[in-house]
C-alpha cells in the first residue's frame, strides 16, 4: 500500500488536495516537495482562475474535439464503436534541458535498432555470434523470411519510430517499449496540442512551448524527397475505417497533403507498385505504412488478408517503393528483445544505452529462468511474439502466480500477451502527473510516447508527444481502450521559441503542387455518397408529403395516400411507421461511403452528415405519424440540403467533385423519371400531379411559369423538359454531360466515349420531345437509361 506525502508547500487551494504518493516520483512535485520550475508558470496561471472559468476553458477544448470529430474506435466483445477522444485537460510539462537528454538517448536507441534490423535481414551476425537466440528470430512471425537479403530502396529500414517511456522511482527515464511496426498516436498528439492550446490560449503563448509543426514539415519534405520519380506519389497505407486509429490516418493525410490509400487502391505491374486511378495506373514510390506487415500481401504472407495487395513483396524486392517502416521491422517490437539490447549495444556501439529499457529476462535460458523464479516478487510476466515455448510452462506456474499478485497495475498496458516464449520484466513504479478529477488536481499514473522521424541529417525528435494518463485509485490503466486518457506534452524553454508552421519559408521559391489524382476507390465512394444522399432526400420529401395528407385526412384509406404508400414501398421506405428504416439505412450507406473518404471531406462536411444521422436517431424515438412526422421530415430536409450545399459549394473543382455531382444528378434524374411515371400517369388518382410538383420542390416555379392550373402537360414540361429547372430530368442530364466532359478520356477532338454517347442519346431524345409525346413508357425508359449510365461510368472509371 502506497502512502501519500504532504501537499506541496506554499501554494493555494489548487494544490491543497494534491498528494504525491510515497515511493512514486511525481512530474509536478519534485523530491523536496516543491513544484518543479517548468510547471510554475502554468500552475500560477491556473491558481488565478475561478472554478467556473476553468470549467469553461476545459469545455472549450472538449467542444473543439467534438466539433472536429476526433474519435477512436473501441472494440467490444461483439462489435466496435466510435468513442470521443478522452483528453486530459492538464498537459504534462517537461523542461527542454531534460528533454534534450531524453532525445539524445532515444536517438541513440533508434540508431541501434536500425543496426539490429539491418543485421537480421542481412549478415545475421548477431545470431551467429550468440548475441540473439536463433529461435527468437526464426520462430518469430514478424521475421519475414521472404525479405531476407532485401535491402530497402532508400537504404534504411526505419524512418518513423515511437518509444513508450516512463520515469522510474529514482527519477530516471526508462524505455518501456519500442514501436517500429506502424507507430500510432502522432496525429492524436497534434489534436491534443490544438485542444489544449484552446483551453490555455494566452497561457500557451507565453509559456515558450516548443511547436510540433516543424517536426511534421521536415518529415513531409523528407518523404517527398524519397520519391523515385518527380511524378510518383507519396501515400499513407491504412487498413481502412474499421481500424481503431483510422481517424488519425485520415487526419495526418489531410494535414500533410498526402494520399490516403488502402490495399485495394494498389496493384503491382512489372514489379512496380501502382495506384488505380480514374485516369489509369499511376506510380507510388513512398508509402507511410499504417498496416501491419502480415496483411500487406496475401500471396506471400497471410493468405486470409483482404487488406493487402497481391504481389506487394515483389515490388519491394524490385526496389520500386520505399516503406515507412520497412516490412519486417515489426520484429523489433518483440518484448524479449529488450533482454538482449543492453548487450547488443555494447557489441555494436561499444557503450551501454544512455536511456536503458526496463530490466527484462528472456526465460528461454536456464540461468535466466532460475533468476526469474528467485526474484518473482519484483517481476511481471508477459509473452514474446515467438511461436514456440522453449521450456515447460508448468515449471513457471508458481513464479507466475507470485508475480501476478505483486504486479503493479501501472505496467499492465506495456506487457505483451501474445502466445509464445515467456518474458519476465522487472516491475517499475511509474511516475504520476496531475490531472483534473471532480474539478481538482490529483496524481495519476503516466507514461509518454515519443516520436522520432528520420531526415537527411539523421533522427529528429518531436518536441512533445503523447502522454497516457491512467485512472487514479482502484485499478489504474494507462490503456485508452480501458479507460485511460491522453494529454498534451509541453516542452518548455526559458526563452521565446520559434513559431513553426507547415508552410515553407516566405523566401522560398513558389512551386505549384502536383496535380491531384483520384483513386478509383475514392471516386466510387464519392459517386455513391452523392447517390445515397440524394436518394435519402427523395424519401424524405415523399414521406413529408404523405404525412401532411395523413394529418388532413386522418386515415390512410384514401386513394392518394394508398398510391403514395405504394411508391414509398418501391423506394424502400415505410409510410405509416415512425422515421422510416429505409431513410436511416440509406443515410447509413451514405455515411459508410463518406467514412472511406474522410480525408477528402472537410470537418464541417463530416460533422453535418454526422449531425444528420444523429437527428434521425433522435426523431425516430419521438415523431408520430401525421403532422408531427411531417415537421420531423422538414427538419431532416433542412439538414440534408444543408449538407449537400456545404459539400457542393466548398469542394475543390477536381475530379472528385465531378463524381460526387454525377452521382447526385443520376439519382435525381432517375428519381424524377420514376416520380413522373407513377404520378403523371394518365390513370393516376386525383391529386397526384400536385404531389409530384410538391415533392420536386417546384411549386413556386410552377406558379410563375404557367398561368393555368396544374395539368399533366405543365408538370411534364417543368419536371422533365425544362433545362433551367434544377428539378428537371433534362437539367440533370446536362449537368451529367458537363461533368463527364472533364473526366479522363473525354477529349473534344476525339470520338465520343461509350458513356458520352449514351448521355448524348438520352439528352437528345428529351431535348426534342414535347410534353404530350412523353408517356409512362418513355419515362420508365429514362429511368432504365439512368441505370445504364451508372453501369457505363462504373465500367470506365470505378473498377
Amino acid at each position: 500500500m502506497q502512502t501519500q506525502r504532504q501537499p506541496a508547500s506554499g501554494h493555494s487551494k489548487l494544490l491543497e488536495h494534491y498528494r504525491a504518493l510515497d515511493g512514486t516520483p511525481d512530474e509536478l512535485i519534485g523530491p523536496e516537495g516543491q513544484i518543479r520550475p517548468a510547471w510554475a508558470p502554468l500552475i500560477a496561471a491556473l491558481e488565478s482562475m475561478t472554478p467556473a472559468d476553468l470549467a469553461h476553458r476545459i469545455s472549450r477544448g472538449t467542444r473543439y474535439l467534438r466539433d472536429a470529430g476526433v474519435f477512436y474506435r473501441r472494440y467490444g466483445t461483439y462489435d466496435s464503436t466510435e468513442r470521443e477522444w478522452p483528453l486530459s485537460a492538464m498537459p504534462v510539462v517537461i523542461d527542454e534541458d531534460e528533454w534534450a537528454g531524453i532525445s539524445q538517448g532515444l536517438t541513440e536507441r533508434a540508431n541501434l535498432l536500425e543496426q539490429v534490423v539491418s543485421d537480421l535481414y542481412g549478415a545475421n551476425t548477431l545470431v551467429a555470434n550468440g548475441h540473439l537466440p536463433a529461435n527468437l528470430v526464426a520462430d518469430n512471425p514478424e521475421w519475414l523470411r521472404p525479405l531476407v537479403g532485401v535491402k530497402p530502396r532508400g537504404g534504411n529500414f526505419l524512418h518513423f519510430l515511437a518509444f513508450d517511456i516512463g520515469r522510474g522511482p529514482q527519477g530516471q527515464w526508462w524505455v518501456l517499449g519500442d514501436r517500429t511496426q506502424a507507430p500510432s498516436g502522432s496525429g492524436f498528439a497534434l489534436e491534443n496540442r490544438i485542444a489544449t492550446s484552446r483551453i490555455y490560449s494566452e497561457i500557451f503563448t507565453g509559456s515558450h512551448v516548443h511547436r510540433l509543426a516543424g517536426f511534421f514539415r521536415t518529415f513531409r519534405d523528407t518523404l517527398l524527397g524519397l520519391r523515385a520519380e518527380e511524378d510518383s506519389r507519396v501515400g499513407i497505407l491504412t487498413p481502412g475505417p474499421m481500424n481503431d486509429t483510422y481517424y488519425e490516418h485520415a487526419y495526418i493525410a489531410r494535414y500533410l497533403g498526402l494520399m490516403l490509400l488502402e490495399g485495394e487502391d494498389l496493384v503491382v505491374r512489372e514489379g512496380r507498385l501502382m495506384i488505380r486511378t480514374v485516369a489509369g495506373l499511376h506510380p507510388v514510390s513512398v508509402l507511410w505504412r499504417r498496416l501491419d506487415a502480415a496483411w500487406v500481401d496475401p500471396l506471400e504472407l497471410d493468405e486470409n488478408s483482404h487488406l493487402g495487395t497481391p504481389g506487394f513483396l515483389e515490388s519491394v524486392r524490385q526496389g520500386s517503393v520505399t516503406l515507412v517502416n520497412a516490412l519486417g521491422s515489426g520484429i523489433l517490437e518483440t518484448r524479449a528483445f529488450l533482454a538482449f539490447l543492453p548487450r547488443i549495444s555494447q557489441v555494436l556501439a561499444g557503450k551501454p544505452l544512455a536511456l536503458p529499457n526496463v530490466a527484462t529476462w528472456w526465460c528461454g535460458q536456464e540461468a535466466e529462468r532460475n533468476y526469474v523464479k528467485a526474484n518473482a516478487d519484483r517481476m511481471t510476466l508477459g509473452n514474446a511474439f515467438a511461436t514456440r515455448l522453449l521450456f515447460d510452462f508448468d515449471d513457471m506456474r508458481t513464479a507466475k502466480d507470485t508475480v501476478a499478485a505483486s504486479l503493479h497495475d501501472q505496467m499492465s498496458g506495456f506487457v505483451d500477451r501474445g502466445a509464445g516464449n515467456l518474458v519476465a520484466q522487472e516491475v517499475v513504479t511509474l511516475s504520476t502527473a496531475p490531472a483534473f478529477k471532480d474539478g481538482k488536481l490529483s496524481p495519476h499514473p503516466m507514461s509518454l510516447r515519443v516520436y522520432l522521424a528520420r531526415n537527411a541529417d539523421g533522427w529528429q525528435v518531436m518536441p512533445g508527444g503523447f502522454a497516457r494518463i491512467g485512472r487514479a485509485g482502484g485499478t489504474p490503466s494507462l490503456n485508452i481502450q480501458n479507460g485511460g486518457a491522453a494529454a498534451d506534452v509541453w516542452i518548455v524553454s526559458k526563452k521565446p521559441v520559434r513559431a513553426e508552421t507547415l508552410q515553407e519559408s516566405s523566401t522560398a521559391p513558389f512551386a505549384r503542387q502536383q496535380q491531384a489524382i483520384l483513386p478509383s476507390r475514392a471516386a466510387d465512394n464519392l459517386f455513391w455518397m452523392g447517390r445515397y444522399v440524394e436518394r435519402a432526400e427523395n424519401m424524405m420529401r415523399m414521406l413529408r408529403a404523405f404525412h401532411l395528407r395523413l394529418a388532413e385526412a386522418g386515415t390512410t384509406e384514401t386513394p392518394l395516400l394508398e398510391h403514395i404508400a405504394e411508391h414509398l414501398e418501391w423506394l424502400g421506405a415505410e409510410s405509416e411507421t415512425g422515421i422510416s428504416s429505409g431513410v436511416a439505412q440509406t443515410l447509413a450507406s451514405a455515411t459508410g461511403a463518406a467514412s472511406r473518404i474522410r480525408d477528402r471531406l472537410s470537418v464541417d462536411g463530416w460533422n453535418a452528415l454526422a449531425d444528420l444521422s444523429k437527428t434521425v436517431g433522435q426523431l425516430a424515438k419521438t415523431a408520430k405519424p401525421g403532422d408531427d412526422m411531417a415537421r420531423a421530415m422538414g427538419v431532416l430536409l433542412r439538414k440534408i440540403t444543408g449538407f449537400s450545399g456545404l459539400v457542393q459549394d466548398n469542394m475543390y473543382r477536381s475530379q472528385g467533385m465531378r463524381f460526387l455531382s454525377v452521382g447526385r444528378s443520376l439519382e435525381r434524374a432517375s428519381g424524377l423519371a420514376s416520380l413522373l411515371a407513377d404520378f403523371a400517369d394518365p390513370k393516376a388518382v386525383e391529386g397526384c400531379l400536385d404531389l409530384a410538383v410538391e415533392v420536386a420542390d417546384s411549386v413556386m416555379t410552377h406558379r410563375q411559369r404557367y398561368a393555368v392550373a396544374t395539368n399533366r402537360a405543365t408538370v411534364v414540361d417543368l419536371l422533365a423538359l425544362d433545362p433551367l429547372n434544377p428539378r428537371s430530368i433534362l437539367y440533370q442530364l446536362n449537368q451529367i454531360s458537363e461533368h463527364t466532359s472533364h473526366l479522363p478520356g473525354a477529349d473534344p477532338e476525339s470520338p465520343l466515349t461509350p458513356l458520352q454517347g449514351a448521355i448524348l442519346q438520352v439528352r437528345t431524345s428529351l431535348s426534342v420531345a414535347k410534353p404530350e409525346s412523353i408517356d409512362t413508357e418513355f419515362l420508365s425508359g429514362i429511368a432504365d437509361e439512368m441505370a445504364r449510365l451508372s453501369d457505363l461510368l462504373t465500367s470506365a472509371y470505378l473498377r
